[in-house]
């Protein structure tokens, strides 16, 4: 499993907390990349309940200075 900014950016309007399968349904449904997916299918399933992209990828950039490029132009 990998994560990267532009890959974790497509779980940000994501309906949190949510558990594993949400997360998937909800990558489907709003057409993110087959590799979100994939990351999110190899997440441990114990029937937990994430609150954010922060418990799925530790090392997410958490504050708007952390981010390189300029969201107006994505």
């Amino acid at each position: 499993m990998y994560w990267t900014l532009e890959l974790a950016l497509h779980l940000v309007d994501a309906p949190w907390p949510a558990t594993k399968e949400e997360l998937i349904d909800y990558a489907y449904r709003s057409g993110a990349p087959i590799e979100v997916v994939e990351n999110l299918q190899e997440l441990e399933d114990e029937g937990e309940t994430y609150e954010s992209i922060i418990e799925i990828w530790p090392d997410c950039p958490t504050d708007d200075e952390d981010f390189l490029f300029n969201k107006e132009e994505h």
